[in-house]
């Protein structure tokens, strides 16, 4: 489930942003999400246009001056505050890191949350917060690459060496390493298309789907199949997110039974990661019987525990 890290306007405190996540991770949701936004430009309505990356007729959902929380430091405090639900990025703008500094801040939040992390990366849509960070929009999905490589160099050797035309380093050594065999897993986003099917192969645990293969997952998983398929990658233990629609009653609870319905046919397409945005009650016990019982239906119907 995904913890709306964001606000049009100040909202006077995110102490019920904390309690959401703890609710979450009483409840047995398996993995919580937070979004990334470092900064904003004025034009937003590239938001909405593919070909910078955006969805088709899709909109921002706050204007410029909306209050983003970064989401790394937001994961932290979660963690110091949950046990068992895993931390995920949905997604993080990963290239606006320096390399380095990305790597040590996921391996120590991975360790401090006993391994708990996922990030989730992808390039973004908006050429300004590659401006206020120095960097060429137009090299992103070349600077993405660059970033997960120093990731996992820096995660995975003692002494660590690593060349490319713009970054070269040898003999460094960087400590904890992450807890999770092979560092933090990454979870690319994109497209089913070349470039993105490339990253996947090199860097990633799973796909977060976006666009029209994210509305249409049986089609769009076929696609970055295919994809794999041409650059000769098995694709057999691919996971995928998808996104559970939740429908509701005519009182305006959520139906869970018809809700739930939807799941088979996404483990069908090849899901393997289901996403679902719920409506929390304010009241306490109503909200952890509420959740208990979404996440038990869930539970049932697929036959497995949290991860």
């Amino acid at each position: 489930m995904g913890l709306v890290n964001f606000a049009a306007a100040d909202p006077g405190g995110w102490e019920h942003l904390l309690e959401r996540a703890q609710l979450f991770d009483t409840v047995g949701v398996d993995r919580l999400t937070v979004s990334d936004h470092i900064a904003f430009g004025e034009n937003l309505d590239a938001y909405g246009r593919p070909e910078s990356g955006g969805i088709a007729g899709g909109k921002q959902p706050t204007g410029p001056d909306g209050h983003w929380l970064e989401p790394m430091t937001l994961l932290a405090v979660i963690a110091g505050r949950t046990s068992q639900i895993r931390l995920a990025t949905n997604i993080l703008i990963a290239a606006l890191r320096r390399p380095a500094v990305l790597a040590k801040q996921a391996a120590t939040l991975d360790v401090l949350s006993g391994g708990r992390v996922d990030l989730g990366v992808g390039v973004g849509w908006q050429q300004a917060e590659y401006d206020v960070a120095g960097l060429d929009f137009s090299k992103r999905g070349r600077l993405l690459n660059e970033t997960l490589e120093v990731c996992q160099t820096l995660w995975r050797e003692q002494r660590a060496t690593y060349e490319s035309p713009d970054l070269s380093f040898d003999g460094i050594h960087t400590m904890p390493k992450p807890l999770q065999p092979g560092g933090v897993p990454i979870w690319v986003s994109g497209r089913a298309n070349a470039r993105v099917a490339h990253r996947l192969s090199l860097f990633g645990t799973g796909w977060i789907p976006w666009g029209d293969d994210a509305a249409q997952p049986a089609v769009g998983i076929d696609r970055m199949r295919q994809a794999l398929a041409d650059i000769d990658h098995d694709a057999t233990d691919l996971q995928v997110v998808g996104r559970l629609p939740t429908l509701m009653t005519t009182d305006g609870t959520i139906d869970i039974d018809r809700t739930m319905d939807a799941v088979p046919m996404l483990v069908a397409a090849g899901v393997t990661d289901v996403r679902m945005s719920v409506p929390v009650p304010t009241d306490p016990s109503e909200a952890v019987e509420h959740l208990t019982a979404i996440v038990a239906a869930f539970h049932e119907i697929t036959g497995r525990q949290r991860a």
